[in-house]
């Protein structure tokens, strides 16, 4: 017999995993194929309507509580591979019920046995079955002993849905007759087995029997009738009594009720007492703060109307302003109920307030505002404390901070009360400190120059005049520098101090401060910048949080270093006036302190450092201006030899290496390339003012500037590009003058060479000898012409070098290009007659090149 589909477990996983992953908590109980079909009575006539479809019908149960549910889910392959997936359309009244076809006839029975083993289980009866035989259905489960599914409901209420297989021996038909109707049913087919004819005959006497069964029972009850009055009338004294009973428990309900209603009223009443109680206390203590509110303390009222601003009352200020900013604060409508905020009492009482506000800090303002002039008056009347002949004084704020901060707490209340008064303290707070920087910064610089020493105040012509102007360029001017770089140490950490003092000071909304070299500054103390280390921290991290916060500071930052720049301006003045070279490293100091930290701290003090910048570079530019037209006017008496702005350029470019010092490079590459290639220029003009000695003036400057630049042409990328241009320049006029030398000295030679060249444009190369003037008789007269006193002509080539070139360290050199060049053109010309005078006999190049050795 073939294995039903209904013991394949892995047919039944498949179903379990389809399951829970659609709906949680359902266990398969049986799993079987089916085949789904319409029959061929359906209404649609479409083939594939008709075709039967393989389907899985799966019995499930689900636990709910107590309460145990069974399902019959229908399932389909969803492309093979095994994986099922589940729908159900059975309840859709549109769709016609399908018809399931088994595989056999055991699979119908099993999968009915189990539908009807789990209704008599979840729902305690047998379902009404049509068409089929329960008692054929038992027989048949009896005789092939088949394992079923039954559904077990635990007393607990727990979910224990089990599968009862074969080998448990518990059958079907257990569940379907019992074990007493069973034998019943064989001793009544037993007795009547042999005297039946027919089923009609049988079930006529079947009948018979049950009629004299139920009149039997109909006479029992008849002899049981007194027992049966007995009872009624026992049944029907106990309903008077409980009659009797319901009414007294009426009238009992109703006092009860009456009763609670008043026990209700009395707490009700209690409630209300309590209440009443709690809120007058309550009043009562919210009346007494609201008093107390109103309440000025007399100590206060005086100090608010009074003029106690001198130092010894300004810790009785403060802590007369902390009361008064309270005070405001509690009477403000958010801060009190709304019925309090439209009180009389509390409108009054707030513009009392309000009053003695304005008059407090109207009056501590125009304290303060007389107090810092005053604080600097004194500084100023103070002679020790400024620079003086012969003595460089440091300013020194510590003092006038140190007074300023005794105000600071009394500010901050101010910004508090009303901050339109801190305008006017700001504006005469910078003023006042501005005056005391500018009288500094002046003195400093004045004793400052008065104490430098130099050793030549005169001009320098670099680039003009006698050579002897220039010797005394080695005059060291590095005081000058060291000036300038003493006025920035001094003031510009001054000026970033100041700035931000008076940030904190004058209460901006300023974020905590954070030097350059990492030392956090506490946002209520002003920044102290270390003398010491002044390029790496002497930009100060600060910022406003607001952008008009932040306008604000800036204009008073402005008003505060107004016309400071002047003074350092004075410096750069006086250097430039001694050396304009200082300029270099002067461009070097404040290029340092820019780079050292480029945010923008204190911002005016970065301003200023960029027009000192843009100053050093504007006056250096019109050195270099100065130096350039120098150059461009400059006259020669004759038309050979080196042009003094070469030769003192290498001078100039050194002295101005040694002020950079690995700084400034850009400004000191840009005078460079402005100079040299002015220079070039210049050298250019000059050389076509004679175009007979054009080349000698090129190779003998463009050689001179090599030979001066060669050690800085190492080490200076911008001069060593010149120094290759120059090398270039030369070797092309050194080409075009050994090439007129030896044309004007081989005339002959080279244009019977180039009148050959210029016939093989035109007719073929073994025509050109039947030309006129271009025989070979014509060549021998002109070899003879040409080469005869070869040795004369040769000197005579050295001499013409020799004549013109001026510098005569170059006449080695030239000589050999001129041999070189000599031998290349011969070659050709050698190369040239044999190709057009075959075996014509000429001297050779190695003969020539022997003859030239020999010089």
């Amino acid at each position: 017999m073939a294995r039903s589909s209904a013991d394949d477990f892995e047919l039944r996983r498949a179903c379990e995993v389809a399951i829970d992953a659609a709906i949680n908590k359902q266990k398969v109980v049986l799993s079987i194929r089916v085949a789904k079909s319409r029959g061929v009575w359906g209404k649609t006539s479409k083939l594939g309507r008709q075709m039967a479809k393989p389907r899985v019908l799966a019995l499930t149960t689900k636990a709910k509580g107590p309460k145990i549910k069974a399902f019959l889910r229908v399932l389909k392959d969803s492309g093979g591979g095994g994986v099922l997936e589940g729908f159900d359309n059975l309840r859709s009244q549109s769709v016609a019920p399908p018809q399931w076809t088994m595989r056999n006839k055991g699979d119908r029975n099993r999968i009915l046995l189990c539908i009807l083993n789990m209704s008599k289980e979840i729902l305690g009866r047998l379902p009404k079955v049509v068409g089929i035989d329960i008692v054929e259905m038992a027989l048949w489960a009896k005789e092939n002993n088949t394992a079923v599914s039954s559904q077990v409901i635990t007393h607990g209420g727990q979910d224990a849905s089990g599968l009862i297989q074969g080998h448990s021996q518990v059958t079907v038909e257990r569940d379907l007759v019992s074990q007493a109707e069973e034998e019943d049913m064989e001793a009544l087919l037993g007795t009547y087995v042999m005297g039946i004819g027919e089923a009609e005959a049988f079930s006529e006497r079947l009948k018979r029997e049950l009629l004299a069964l139920e009149a039997a029972n109909v006479h029992a009850l008849v002899e049981c009738e007194s027992i049966i009055e007995e009872v009624l009338q026992g049944l029907e004294g106990a309903s008077t009594c409980v009659e009797d009973m319901d009414e007294w428990l009426g009238i009992f309900n109703v006092k009860l009720r009456h009763m609670r209603e008043d026990i209700e009223s009395i707490e009700s009443r209690n409630n209300k007492l309590e209440l009443q109680s709690v809120s007058n206390k309550a009043l009562i203590e919210e009346l007494d703060r609201l008093l107390e509110r109103f309440q000025i303390p007399q100590e206060y009222e005086e100090c608010l109307t009074g003029d106690y601003f001198d130092e010894a009352n300004v810790h009785k200020n403060v802590e007369v302003c902390e009361w008064l900013t309270g005070a405001l604060h509690n009477l403000e409508a958010s801060n009190l109920d709304p019925c309090y905020a439209r009180m009389r009492g509390i409108k009054e009482k707030r513009a009392e307030l309000v009053l003695l506000k304005c008059t407090f800090v109207c009056r501590a303002s125009e304290f303060l505002r007389n107090y810092f002039p005053s604080l600097v008056d004194q500084m100023m009347n103070d002679k020790s404390l400024f620079s003086q002949r012969g003595q460089l004084k440091r300013p020194d704020h510590a003092d006038l901070r140190y007074k300023c901060r005794t105000y600071a707490r009394l500010l901050m209340h101010i910004k508090t009360l009303d901050k339109n008064f801190l305008a006017p303290l700001r504006k005469a707070f910078c003023h006042s400190l501005n005056v005391l920087l500018r009288r500094e910064a002046r003195e400093f610089a004045n004793e400052l120059r008065g104490a430098t020493k130099v050793a030549n105040t005169k001009p320098i012509l670099w680039l003009e005049g006698p050579i002897s102007a220039c010797q005394g360029a080695n005059a060291d001017s590095s005081s000058v520098s060291e000036a300038y770089s003493k006025m920035l140490t001094v003031f510009i950490p001054l000026l970033v101090d100041e700035s931000a003092f008076f940030a904190h000071f004058m209460c901006f909304d300023v974020a905590v401060l954070a030097s350059s070299d990492g030392t956090a500054v506490s946002s209520t103390q002003p920044m102290m910048v270390p003398q010491g280390n002044y390029i790496n921290s002497f930009l100060a991290l600060f910022f406003c949080n607001d952008a008009a916060e932040l306008a604000i500071l800036n204009e008073c930052l402005k008003e505060l270093l107004a016309g400071l720049e002047e003074d350092f301006y004075s410096i750069v003045d006086w250097a430039y006036k001694i050396d304009p070279l200082c300029c270099i490293t002067m461009h070097g100091i404040t290029e340092r302190y820019l780079s050292a930290d480029k945010a923008d701290t204190s911002g005016f003090v970065h301003l200023l450092l960029d027009e000192l910048e843009i100053r050093i570079s504007m006056l250096f530019s019109r050195f270099v201006d100065d130096a350039c037209y120098s150059v461009e006017k400059y006259e020669r008496g004759r038309q050979t030899g080196v042009l003094p702005c070469i030769q003192r350029f290498a001078i100039l470019a050194s002295r101005m290496e040694q002020y950079t010092q690995g700084q400034s490079r850009d400004l000191v590459d840009q005078a460079y390339t402005k100079i040299v290639s002015i220079m070039f220029v210049a050298l250019e003009r000059a050389a076509q003012v004679d175009s007979k000695y054009s080349d000698i003036v090129l190779l003998e400057n463009y050689a001179a500037f090599q030979n001066s630049l060669y050690d800085l042409a190492n080490v200076v990328p911008t001069l060593a590009k010149f120094y290759h241009q120059a090398s270039e320049s030369y070797e092309q006029a050194c080409l075009r003058h050994v090439s007129m030398v030896i044309y004007i000295h081989f005339e002959k030679l080279f244009q019977f060479a180039r009148r050959v060249e210029e016939l093989m444009h035109t007719i073929p190369p073994e025509e050109i000898p039947f030309q006129i003037g271009m025989s070979k008789a014509d060549l021998r007269k002109m070899l003879k012409s040409s080469l005869s006193g070869l040795d004369k002509i040769i000197n005579a080539m050295y001499r013409k070098l020799q004549k013109n070139t001026t510098a005569q360290e170059l006449l080695p050199s030239l000589w050999d290009k001129c041999k070189k060049e000599f031998l290349e053109k011969y070659g050709s010309f050698v190369q040239l007659v044999a190709k057009i005078y075959v075996n014509e006999p000429v001297p050779s190049v190695a003969e020539m090149r022997d003859a030239l050795a020999s010089m």
